[in-house]
């Protein structure tokens, strides 16, 4: 709450006056000496955003952040909207946390006693960048500096010219300001984007088990396999 004197170079505590010509701050209690306002910093553009998301055991596929990924019939992943979700055994079905698949009746059923319908499995799709590169499905394939292909988190996204953000479609980048500019004068924070991943290509464990790319194969206390990311 200091006072700013009128020479825009110096300024008062609280409830002093500026006395330019005595270089003094002038209060009944007694005068101070002036002290000399220095440069603000220039404040960071916000943080981006970043959206998680659960890559599936294949490596490959993804699941938006608090889904389930559940292995399809077909071999491939789907995206079961709850997490920590049951996985059911006919490839097409989840459900909750605690409750086990009646396939019978198309049901979860809980120990206690309560019943709801079974939940479907929407397909996990990755977007591809080119024959050897994707991205979990929602996202765009932009350049990253090196070269490589990145990953960015939003659909059908503006790839800017830093090659490190991106921006959702219909807005521009605005590199000076570090966000998103829209052609009405809306802004939002701009998105960091993230290695694409390598298609195909597991590490092997053994001969008879692997893990996903891009994991480490490590031994369980019970000396099978064990992933880790």
């Amino acid at each position: 709450q200091a006072s700013c004197c009128a020479d825009k170079v110096h300024c008062c505590p609280h409830a002093t006056v500026c006395d330019l010509a005595h270089g003094r701050c002038l209060s009944p209690t007694g005068d101070v000496p002036l002290g000399t306002a220095f440069p603000a910093w220039k404040r960071q553009p916000p943080a981006p955003v970043a959206l998680r998301q659960v890559l599936c055991p294949d490596g490959r596929s993804a699941c938006p952040d608090g889904a389930t990924c559940c292995q399809l019939s077909s071999a491939q992943y789907g995206c079961c909207p709850l997490q920590n979700a049951v996985c059911c055994s006919d490839g097409q079905h989840c459900c909750p946390q605690g409750t086990a698949c009646d396939l019978e009746r198309s049901t979860c059923t809980s120990s206690g006693g309560w019943a709801r319908p079974l939940a479907s499995l929407p397909k996990a799709r990755d977007v591809k960048c080119d024959e050897e590169t994707s991205c979990p499905q929602g996202s765009t394939c932009c350049r990253l500096s090196s070269g490589a292909w990145g990953c960015c988190p939003l659909e059908e996204a503006v790839c800017c010219p830093d090659h490190v953000h991106c921006c959702p479609q219909g807005y521009t980048c605005d590199p000076a300001a570090g966000s998103c500019l829209q052609e009405g004068g809306g802004r939002r924070p701009w998105l960091r984007k993230t290695p694409a991943l390598a298609r195909g290509g597991d590490v092997q464990c053994d001969e008879e088990t692997s893990c996903p790319q891009g994991s480490t194969c490590c031994r369980l206390s019970s000396g099978a396999w064990g992933c880790c990311p």
